[in-house]
């Protein structure tokens, strides 16, 4: 057997202890005492005290490549991806050129497969240019090697309704999802963060739920209408969530992401007008954070989505009303989500492991993901200490930008390794130099 590792005194998601011995790629064995005849020649890796999780999916990663290289790369979002447990991201189509092409995406995959250290499953545009006019070759992607299920004009909303039906029309054929920004743009144009009282004090033009709302409301009845997939990104309102909440009820076919900082920040964040609280969408009030973590915990929302958005400093260390949206959050998710919602007794491991890795690999059709820890399923883990808590530092994050709202922040559960298709991809919480994972 090759690259066989013998994980150790762990526990899975379900508090279980087990021993997990993976090699040639898949895990082999899974129990407290393995009987494997070669076990005693594997690598053994010491995870006592540490929960052993399927690797976690992204369903939303600004990866910037190609076209803007110096925010960050396909090579180091993948790094970053790595120290956070994540063995899957999706990037987003917002690139220069759009990734509205199959040319386009194949070219993100195949950047994805030479770096080698998780997958990257590119997001097709929705729209030609993400200019929500005439739609993207949505058909030539779908077929293309990269075989894109997922389709969204992200950070740009699809806000004409027929262009928003056609489109969840057309991907009906072969099962594809249209993952929605949902902001209708007559209501946000020069907005700068959550219209409220402390946007009312700072000065600062509001960007107001209903704006969110409004959309979700309008794209949830035209997915029922033509009964299509529909995927909410990053839900930031109470209002929001009510509206999932009801169209789940009624059966339609919609899913819903939050992301980690809209998890835990509010807009009082943005009284220091430091732009790293900059994002798009904002992030809201107390109330709105507190129901979608209700949300989450309920499956109302489905999943944990990064929304991972990588500026170089000069786009944000600026005035705020000049800085670019964005904040990163790879490395950072797996602890926040800990924060929030295991500390808080809101979600057990096993709920997490469902937001964070099995329903988004669902969602995505990423089916050699989001398995749960059992012999015979490709050897996609992350192991996590619970206990041991660690500070963000943004000199020494992986990603090429240092945008995140967490610097200085102790945030408990630190990632102690990562494996991707049975190879280790971060030991002792170290990124592993891997050959062939290409160079910047």
């Amino acid at each position: 057997m090759k690259n066989a590792y013998l994980l150790s005194g762990g526990t899975l998601a379900d508090g279980k202890r087990a021993d997990v011995f993976i090699a040639d790629g898949v895990i082999v064995e899974v129990a407290d005492v393995l009987k494997h005849p070669e076990v005693a020649l594997a690598k053994k890796i010491d995870v006592t005290g540490c929960k052993v999780l399927p690797g976690l999916v992204d369903l939303h990663t600004h990866l910037r490549e190609p076209g803007r290289e110096e925010s960050e790369t396909v090579l180091s979002a993948s790094r970053a991806a790595a120290k956070g447990g994540y063995t899957a991201v999706s990037a987003m189509a917002n690139t220069f050129p759009v990734a509205d092409t199959a040319g386009v995406v194949e070219q993100v995959y195949r950047l994805g497969q030479s770096a080698g250290i998780c997958d990257v499953f590119p997001i097709g545009a929705v729209t030609q240019g993400l200019a929500g006019k005439q739609l993207a070759e949505l058909g030539a992607m779908a077929q293309s090697s990269a075989r894109v299920r997922i389709f969204s004009d992200d950070g740009n909303c699809v806000f004409d309704p027929m262009v928003m039906r056609r489109a969840l029309e057309y991907v009906k054929q072969f099962d594809g999802v249209i993952a929605q920004h949902a902001q209708e743009p007559t209501l946000t144009q020069g907005s700068q963060m959550n219209e409220g009282v402390v946007s009312s004090k700072l000065g600062l033009k509001g960007w107001p739920a209903v704006a969110e709302e409004a959309i979700i409301a309008r794209d949830v009845l035209l997915a029922d209408h033509v009964k299509s997939r529909l995927h909410v990104c990053h839900v930031t309102t109470a209002g929001g969530v009510e509206i999932i909440r009801w169209a789940k009820a009624r059966g339609i076919n919609v899913s819903a992401e939050v992301t980690p900082h809209h998890l835990l920040l509010t807009d009082e964040m943005a009284q220091t007008y430091n732009p790293v609280f900059k994002v798009n969408p904002p992030l809201r009030t107390q109330g709105d954070v507190e129901a979608l973590r209700e949300g989450l915990a309920d499956g109302t929302i489905d999943i944990v989505a990064t929304d991972h958005a990588p500026h170089p400093a000069e786009d944000k260390e600026c005035e705020w009303q000049n800085a670019a949206f964005g904040m990163i959050g790879l490395e950072s998710a797996l602890s926040i989500v800990q924060k929030t919602m295991i500390d808080s007794s809101l979600m057990t491991w096993e709920t997490l492991v469902e937001r964070m890795s099995i329903a988004p690999a669902r969602i995505a059709g990423y089916f050699d993901h989001g398995r749960a820890i059992a012999a015979g399923v490709s050897a996609h883990i992350t192991v996590i200490d619970p206990s041991r808590n660690w500070r963000v530092d943004r000199d020494l994050v992986a990603s090429r930008s240092k945008n995140t709202p967490f610097h200085g922040m102790e945030l408990p559960g630190c990632v102690v390794a990562t494996f991707f298709r049975g190879i280790p991809t971060v030991v002792d919480s170290k990124l592993v130099q891997l050959s062939g994972s290409g160079s910047e």
